[in-house]
């Protein structure tokens, strides 16, 4: 028996060693693009009721206040103004763009390590928002969100595999200049994660130092052309049914630009969107169709992403009610709409009304995640750490949101039934003259990385186990993690001769890692 230990205790720890390695990407219980889609809140008619009611509202009703420019592209590509200065779209011009468009768009990263597949109902979750506090865990408190704070998400997700792209969470409220806060909010993030980044601008004359920085990072205005790593998050629309003349302007500039575009209508359900849940898909629908009709008349084929946003509304106080179980029903149907459209699209989902990471954060969050994930959504958006109802944005809560998407995942990759999950022969082997249970058989060992989720922080432990490691909760284990990852020189940092040449040509306000 001594001779034989040895070969034992060194095939488990083998064994363990084996369990311990990274699986090949293929291999993982969960990864980006997983196929979604087999949930559905809307059935087959309501969604085609829904279409016929977006291109009704469009060619009836139209759109106020397009750009002088915009008016001549729209109604260059056949929409028409009328009298009232609406801008129309017959059903005919719509229905060719949505035949036109395109039906998969890759969102690049940095590196050509983290690259977006948005096609059919491959899922991708992410941060987004424009939260104007981060979150104190520590004292409960809300404070003015900073440059640094914005390059400290992004470095944070750049480590979290659940985290799949990074628009930008957080406003940079320390820099009151808006040309500098927004290219120092590109520059944040693009140095903070190698992943696919998304921004926004407020103007159009906001577009060029941006660009100019990207093009340098990119090492020229031909590779970014060929691989553009950052995407702009438009707000093209002031709902209801009215463009937003500037950001209509700055579209235009990003899409000259060769910038990926994400159309974002964000009514607000019974206040500047109809307060039933089909009437604010509806209105949603029409503004993004609108808006891509805006963008194929700019440059046919730019890529463009199909995002219907509208928020839920708590009507009893007026206040937003984003992790509603409504706030998931409307997400849910937007994304049918998008795969009724088989239109690249993203919505709104794992953001919380809480204003802490407690318990009320972790039901909305997963409430509204594992829906858009089951609905088959490419872009989930604002898919953790963020709170108060988009007001403030949180390190830790992105830290655990990790956990939450991991979980939320793994209900959209599904139950696989094969003749080999069917485990008959398993069952045979263990009944008939077998140990009589599955611990330790190679089957189950197989099993173990490639068909299940383990948190990262989540505890598992007895009771008793749990207070032999000093009752360890969630938050501070989370604050833990981020200085640890905070604390590791960045792994996107750009080589120094590079970072000094940005630096010397543009108002940096972010400090170099010291």
């Amino acid at each position: 028996m001594n001779t034989q230990a040895p070969s034992r205790s060194g095939g488990r720890a083998a064994r363990r060693a084996a369990r311990a390695a990274p699986l090949a990407q293929h291999l993982r219980p969960v990864r980006p693009g997983l196929e979604g889609g087999r949930y559905n809140a809307l059935t087959q008619p309501q969604i085609e009721q829904i279409h016929r009611a977006a291109l009704e509202a469009l060619e009836t009703i139209g759109l106020a206040d397009a750009p002088p420019s915009g008016v001549e592209y729209l109604t260059k590509a056949g929409a028409v103004q009328g009298d009232d200065g609406r801008i129309r779209f017959p059903r005919a011009l719509v229905e060719d763009t949505i035949a036109r468009a395109n039906r998969s768009i890759t969102l690049h990263s940095r590196d050509g390590n983290t690259d977006l597949d948005l096609s059919g109902a491959k899922v991708h979750y992410g941060t987004a928002g424009a939260a104007v506090h981060l979150v104190d865990v520590d004292g409960k408190n809300y404070r003015e969100s900073t440059v640094q704070d914005l390059h400290d998400a992004a470095r944070i997700c750049e480590v979290l595999e659940n985290i799949h792209f990074v628009q930008r969470p957080m406003i940079c409220r320390d820099i009151p200049d808006t040309v500098e806060m927004e290219y120092n909010s590109v520059y944040a993030c693009a140095t903070g994660t190698t992943k696919h980044v998304g921004t926004s601008f407020s103007e159009p004359h906001c577009v060029a130092p941006a660009i100019e920085i990207l093009h340098m990072i990119a090492g020229g205005e031909d590779k970014w052309r060929e691989r553009p790593f950052v995407s702009n998050s438009n707000c093209f629309v002031v709902p209801p049914m009215k463009f937003a003349s500037e950001s209509c302007q700055v579209m235009e500039e990003c899409i000259k630009a060769g910038m990926p575009v994400l159309l974002l209508s964000a009514g607000m359900s019974g206040a500047t969107a109809p307060s039933t849940i089909a009437g604010a898909i509806v209105q949603a629908t029409a503004e993004c169709l609108a808006g891509l009709v805006y963008v194929n008349a700019v440059k046919p084929g730019h890529p463009a992403i199909f995002g219907t946003w509208p928020f839920g509304l708590d009507l009893r106080t007026g206040a937003m009610s984003i992790g509603s179980g409504e706030q998931a029903l409307l997400t849910s149907g937007c994304a049918q709409m998008h795969r009724f459209y088989d239109i690249p699209g993203g919505a709104a989902a794992g953001a919380s009304d809480s204003k802490l990471p407690d318990m009320q954060a972790g039901w909305e969050q997963m409430c509204s995640n594992v829906m858009a994930g089951l609905s088959g959504l490419n872009m989930v958006y604002e898919a953790a750490g963020m709170h108060a109802s988009l007001l403030g944005f949180c390190h830790e809560s992105l830290i655990l949101g990790d956990d939450i998407i991991g979980q939320a995942l793994r209900c959209v990759r599904g139950i696989e039934v094969s003749d080999e999950t069917l485990a008959l022969d398993q069952m045979a082997a263990v009944c008939m003259g077998g140990p009589g249970h599955y611990l330790g058989t190679d089957q189950t060992l197989a099993r173990m990385q490639s068909d299940c989720v383990y948190p990262t922080l989540g505890s598992r432990t007895s009771p008793k186990e749990w207070a032999e490691l000093d009752k360890p909760e969630l938050v501070p284990s989370a604050t833990a993690r981020k200085l640890e990852i905070l604390s590791a020189p960045p792994k996107a940092a750009l080589p120094p001769d590079l970072d000094q040449a940005i630096r010397d040509k543009f108002n940096i306000h972010l400090l170099p890692f010291a």
